[in-house]
Formats: structure tokens, C-alpha cells, sequence
């Protein structure tokens, strides 16, 4: 089965316009946004959207045995994946949701899990730095172009995203 895709200019926050969809009947699919006023980060922080990178949230029912923990580290290592695909430098995965080209930041995954109508969803928030990259005090960051000879296309990029999650997951 195919994620819905759910294409937006602006939102606020991805992860919430999939909360959102869920409570108005959606069982999953993929928010995109060319731009996030609000981006959500681990414990409360917020994630800084510039304008050219990709935010995207991808969320599906999960049943309640699965371990979040589990899912964690299959997200993380699908996402690194195909940074690995993109860009041959040193990627690493800094726990519990960061991955790292050289111990600089360029992407951030958020989870969240809602119920809704007694079924279980997992929201997966994804931000990855693909133009540019924020300046954020003590904690270097970059951006995938930056190690890139030919330049990376954020469409191609959200699509080979689907195409794992709909491979793994099985929706």
C-alpha cells in the first residue's frame, strides 16, 4: 500500500498537520512542507526550518506490542541510508535521534505517538538539512550540498523516503 501524500507551502509544525489528519480519519501518509514556522525537536526544542531544506512527517497506525525502541533505530538507519546513498563522508547516528556528517548535525527525527479512536500512531517528524543549515550556539551543524558534487534534489529525496518506509513497513 502507497502513503497518502499530503502536500503543503506552510504549516506550523508537520508533526502536528499529521496529528491533525489522523483525528480527521487519515490511517497514514506523508506531510510535506516547503516551509515549518513551528518545527518541533527532541524534548521541547524547536527545530530550525530554513527555507530549502526538507520537513516531512510520515505516520501510520503501529500495534501496541511494538518496541518504540525498535522502530527508533529502523528509522534512524533507514534515513541514514540514504544520506549514505547521497553523500560518501563519515555519517554516524548520535542517539537518540540525530544523524551527523563529520559530529555536525544535519538531520533530526522526532517521534510521537498519539491515540486516536483506540488505535495506536506513530508520527515520524523528520528534518533534514539539505541547502543550509542553522547556526545553533555549541552545537555545530551543516547540510548535505555541502558535501555534495552534484546537487541534491528534495523531491528525489522525499520519494526514496517513501519507497523505504512503504518497503519496511508494509502499510
Amino acid at each position: 500500500m502507497k502513503l497518502k501524500k499530503f502536500n503543503f507551502n506552510k504549516v506550523k509544525s508537520t508533526n502536528n498537520t499529521a496529528i491533525r489528519l489522523i483525528k480527521k480519519g487519515n490511517d497514514y501518509g506523508i506531510v510535506s512542507s516547503e516551509s515549518q514556522s513551528n518545527g518541533k525537536g527532541q524534548r521541547g526544542n524547536k527545530w530550525i526550518s530554513k527555507k530549502g531544506n526538507l520537513f516531512i512527517s510520515i505516520f501510520f497506525k503501529i500495534n501496541n506490542k511494538i518496541s518504540i525502541r525498535n522502530i527508533t533505530n529502523l528509522n534512524l538507519l533507514i534515513i541514514k541510508n540514504i544520506i549514505s546513498n547521497q553523500i560518501k563522508k563519515n555519517i554516524k547516528v548520535k542517539l537518540p535521534n540525530d544523524i551527523l556528517i563529520h559530529k555536525k548535525k544535519v538531520c533530526g527525527i522526532l517521534q510521537e505517538i498519539i491515540y486516536q479512536n483506540d488505535c495506536k500512531y506513530l508520527i515520524v517528524g523528520i528534518g533534514i538539512n539539505i541547502n543550509n543549515c542553522p547556526n545553533i550556539l555549541n552545537y555545530p551543524t551543516t547540510y548535505l550540498n555541502n558535501y555534495s558534487k552534484k546537487k541534491i534534489n528534495k523531491i528525489k529525496m522525499i520519494n526514496k523516503i517513501i519507497l523505504y518506509f512503504e518497503k519496511k513497513y508494509k502499510f
